[in-house]
């Protein structure tokens, strides 16, 4: 199921960047009086920012302050790296509106520091200030030493620790690591339940609870990194607010670094250039068993690239993981066509892409080759008619029963179609089904109309918004976790194989599959293979997706969906939008507001909550919607 709002894990705000009233270089010992007025930037959802620049060595530690008589104050801070941490109200001052942030630079560069309030359209004035815990930095504080394999820490959860989203302490630990280092990492408590956490360049992450092998709460992580790079060590607990001593010890394993032979992980890839490897037996794996390689290379956003891999002994398939841990997924170039992948995209976010060389099946071995272009700049698309929108719209709030209702995905149906309503694009015979009305007959039986309807010069859409749930089937091709996924219809589920059997009677132009739900990623494999059809999902195949409470909406891709369509997609402003835009433009919000949002597997092991844009073969450039031109 999706995690309900009280469990939710408050959303990231988003980062903006344009000129504003407050904005200006941050350093230690700073105060400054400042206002959030009117005039000043105004989010989507509808919070005013002021936006500062602080600059911090790897290991510095800065404590910044944000005190308002005026309104309830909220602050967040962004990069270098894998900095993203956000309070509300002073852990340390119980009752006060007030916010206090911790941050620790795991590398050198610039943040962003964002004054804002918890409220939508707050206005007044405020004082922040910025201190340094320790002021002989950029020696790193007691408890952000680098961290060094072979090393053991002995350190503190306690009030006045910097905090995750969810509440709890945490001591972060950065350290330079190499492809292929292996480390063993164990973090012991008897005042605690311990959580270690690392997290590294392109989005990498592990993380481990209980150490199962000892029966133990204690955490025990043996991690193979994959990229040469800032790494940092998070010693957490797994309930939010504890506190307490605790003992970390970081060691080397007897494993050997792997040769840097063509495939290994941390190879680069450079513009032109084309690589040669095997998948075999010995390779890293995805979860569901399929042999792996990865290479590395350096985007800027809006960068157009063309990915491709082409093999005559196995079905290759392609994933491109972001800088923020994003991914865009390709099996087939074309319909039917089992020797060659190919990504072409719009890069959304700047900094260090991976590109995973994988099979469609697990356990499948052979060569390759792999190669990575430049891409065609997009050209500005005139005279494209406002095409009909064919769109199925389904949002259940009210659930039989009380236990299993969700906040604003209703409204998420609702909000879709007025949007479209608007725009002047939408189909007349569209349906919406809401709560009771979502029942399976009438799922598909408006399904089977609409896709009757729609035409080859036609954009066909099935939205949904709600619960979203696995089913245990046979491992195959297409479930290779031995899982089916559901969307949760208010009289029962629907599952991705029937899902894949409905979009085989659409032939529109494109046809767009768009869920908001716990493991909808799991519906890619069935549905985006079948030619023309565009998959957008709101989180992985094994994972759950949050409520998009500080957007009043059931989920954040409902909400990425509406604005984008509503026009923020159209990137060079031609008024038309794009399959390529679409895709870019959810990875990129999903990168900036959702960044660090919560998210567990069915066995609730934690992780977090990204994406899942699956183009299949349509084209990058193929016309989803056409906006009026003003």
């Amino acid at each position: 199921m999706r995690v309900l709002a009280g469990l939710a894990i408050l959303c990231a705000l988003a980062l903006a960047a344009c000129n504003q009233s407050g904005s200006g270089q941050l350093q230690a010992g700073a105060h400054i009086t400042g206002s959030l007025d009117a005039s000043d930037t105004v989010k989507q959802s509808g919070e005013i920012i002021d936006r500062y620049t602080l600059h911090g060595e790897r290991g510095q530690q800065f404590i910044i302050r944000l005190n308002s008589d005026a309104f309830d104050a909220y602050l967040y801070a962004r990069g270098p790296g894998t900095l993203s941490v956000d309070n509300d109200d002073d852990p340390t001052a119980q009752g006060s509106h007030n916010a206090r942030l911790v941050v620790t630079f795991p590398q050198t560069g610039d943040a962003h520091i964002y004054v804002t309030s918890y409220q939508r359209n707050a206005t007044g004035a405020y004082q922040l200030t910025v201190e340094q815990p320790n002021t002989a930095a950029p020696t790193p504080a007691a408890n952000t030493a680098p961290a060094v394999a072979g090393r053991s820490i002995d350190g503190e959860l306690a009030q006045g620790d910097a905090q995750l989203n969810t509440g709890e302490f945490v001591d972060s630990y950065p350290f330079d690591g190499v492809a292929g280092q292996q480390i063993d990492i164990r973090l012991s408590s008897t005042e605690f339940d311990p959580y270690v956490d690392i997290t590294g360049p392109n989005g990498f992450e592990q993380a481990n609870d209980d150490d199962v092998d000892a029966n133990s709460k204690n955490s025990h992580l043996i991690v193979t990194l994959p990229a040469t790079g800032a790494y940092a060590i998070h010693a957490t607990s797994y309930t939010s607010g504890e506190t307490g001593h605790y003992h970390l010890a970081i060691n080397p394993t007897t494993q050997a670094t792997p040769s840097a032979s063509a495939g290994a992980s941390g190879d680069m890839l450079a513009l032109g250039q084309t690589m040669s490897g095997t998948l075999e037996r010995g390779d890293s794996t995805l979860r569901s068993g399929e042999y792996v390689d990865t290479y590395h290379f350096s985007g800027e956003a809006g960068q157009r690239v063309v990915i491709q891999m082409h093999s005559d002994a196995i079905d290759p398939y392609l994933i491109l993981v972001a800088p923020s841990g994003a991914q865009e997924d390709n099996d087939d170039a074309t319909p039917g066509d089992t020797h060659n992948s190919r990504i072409e995209t719009s890069l959304g976010e700047s900094g260090e892409y991976s590109v995973v060389a994988t099979s469609y099946q697990r356990g499948e071995a052979g060569a390759y080759t792999l190669n990575l272009q430049q891409g065609a700049a997009a050209t500005p698309i005139t005279g494209v008619s406002a095409h009909r929108i064919f769109a199925v719209m389904v949002g259940i709030s009210d659930y039989p029963g009380t236990e299993n209702d969700l906040p604003f995905t209703a409204e998420d149906a609702r909000k879709l179609h007025d949007t479209l309503a608007r725009l002047g694009v939408l189909d007349q015979n569209s349906v919406t089904l809401t709560d009771a009305q979502a029942t399976r007959a009438n799922v598909r039986a408006a399904f089977l109309r609409l896709a009757a309807l729609a035409g080859p010069g036609d954009t066909f859409m099935f939205f949904y918004s709600g619960h979203g749930g696995q089913e245990p089937t046979q491992v195959s091709a297409t479930e290779p976790d031995g899982k089916n996924e559901t969307i949760e219809l208010y009289d029962g589920p629907m599952i991705d194989d029937e899902m894949g059997q409905l979009f085989d009677q659409v032939h529109a132009r494109t046809a767009l599959l768009i869920l908001d739900s716990c493991f909808s990623g799991g519906f890619a494999r069935d549905v985006v293979s079948h030619p023309g059809v565009m998959g957008l999902f709101s989180s992985e195949e094994d994972l759950t997706s949050a409520v998009a409470d500080k957007f009043q909406a059931g989920g954040y891709l409902s909400h990425f969906i509406q604005t984008g369509l509503s026009g923020e997609a159209d990137e060079n402003h031609d008024h038309v939008i794009t399959a390529g835009e679409l895709s870019a433009y959810v990875r990129r919000e999903f990168a900036e507001e959702v960044r660090n949002v919560g998210s567990v597997n069915s066995e609730g092991e934690r992780n977090y909550q990204f994406p899942v844009v699956d183009r299949g073969a349509v084209d990058i450039d193929q016309p989803v919607l056409a906006l009026a031109s003003n």
